[in-house]
């Protein structure tokens, strides 16, 4: 496995870039430990196939530095990194058995006939492919092949990462859960070095030990499931994480309070203390989950419910306030104020962002 490092890297497809528009992927400065589970979090056209291509060598970065473990592999063509790459379409041999399939990287690299046995029996027992083994692939569903190609990417114990190019795509939708579980079980049980790209939150909250996540070919935060949910480091890391996402909200600052359609909604010692660097545009963010919604006469933002959906495990409220849509999530034995209502920020949960980056 390899320790990876990108230092001041960057790409530009078209040349001669002018501004930051014109990056694919924009200058960023990272180190994914060796033996790590990570996910490249994001929607489409934000960068992370791009990055994911760059790792691989399958893309030259037009600035910067790629290291594995120390050594610079910007020269190295994709053979030479030895990294094993999975797609978001099955890649295999169709004519070929699954063993056939699961062992041919072994084979090509002269591994002896016995190790390469052990080592396929593993991957398919793992992978639920034991019994399908002597089978053609093209025989198989889509499931299937996805599997193996899985397999295929996981089969070399000596690879210095493993990349994962959104894979579960086409499986089907009940047997993602179960293929999540299987990838996070493989990782715990060899210790390989995981990149996994995805746009879907679920997939990379359950998958990965930290996330990076990107927008508009910027790394805007790399963190744990939950450091991003607690502490998104940028405005858009808070909607895009979460469903909802967080509520934001402009305010002024006075005193020991962020100021909101003239009402003051007290702010926490540390967040009083970062503001005092705080410059441009000010918003307040707050989860759905940590507002409190109470009556009338309560103390608080006032507010106008506008809607509330039972969602099984909770119930959703839509309010406003002013020129601002929040949204509230209430257990269900929680009740639900009439029309008018107040709602409390409480300091702990209410985080300011100055030019939507978090003020710290």
């Amino acid at each position: 496995m390899a320790k990876i490092e990108l230092r001041n890297l960057a790409h530009s497809y078209g040349g001669n870039p002018s501004g930051p528009e014109d990056y694919a992927l924009r200058r960023m400065d990272h180190v994914w430990e060796d033996g790590g589970a990570y996910a490249l979090l994001g929607p489409s056209g934000c960068g992370k196939t791009t990055l994911l291509n760059i790792i691989s060598g399958l893309v030259q970065p037009s600035e910067g530095q790629v290291l594995f473990d120390g050594q610079e592999v910007n020269a190295l063509p994709t053979e030479r990194r030895n990294v094993a790459q999975v797609f978001q379409f099955p890649v295999l041999y169709d004519t070929m058995s699954v063993y056939d399939n699961l062992a041919f990287p072994l084979r090509n690299r002269r591994v002896p006939e016995d190790r390469v046995r052990e080592r396929v029996e593993e991957i398919a027992t793992m992978l639920d492919l034991g019994d399908v083994l002597k089978r053609r692939a093209v025989n198989l569903g889509a499931d299937a092949k996805q599997k193996i190609s899985v397999g295929r990417g996981l089969v070399r114990s000596d690879v210095a990462a493993v990349l994962f190019d959104e894979p579960l795509t086409v499986i089907d939708p009940h047997l993602k859960w179960r293929l999540r579980r299987k990838l996070k079980e493989i990782h715990e049980r060899l210790k390989l070095t995981l990149v996994y790209v995805t746009h879907d939150q679920t997939e990379a909250l359950t998958f990965a030990d930290r996330i990076v996540v990107m927008s508009e070919g910027e790394v805007v935060q790399l963190g744990t499931p939950q450091e991003l949910f607690e502490r998104p480091a940028h405005t858009f890391v808070g909607y895009f994480i979460g469903s909802p996402g967080m509520n934001f909200l402009d305010c002024e600052l006075d005193g020991d309070a962020a100021v909101v359609d003239g009402h003051r909604i007290p702010l926490s010692d540390e967040v009083l203390t970062a503001s005092r660097e705080a410059e441009g545009r000010l918003e307040i963010g707050v989860r759905p989950e940590f507002l409190e919604l109470t009556g009338e006469s309560g103390d608080g933002l006032p507010v106008e419910v506008q809607f509330v959906e039972d969602r099984g495990t909770h119930r959703l409220v839509k309010a406003r306030a002013a020129n601002n849509e929040l949204f509230v999530k209430l257990r269900d034995d929680q009740p639900v104020p009439g029309d008018r209502a107040r709602l409390r920020f409480p300091p702990e949960w209410t985080l300011l962002y100055a030019d939507s980056r978090l003020v710290r």
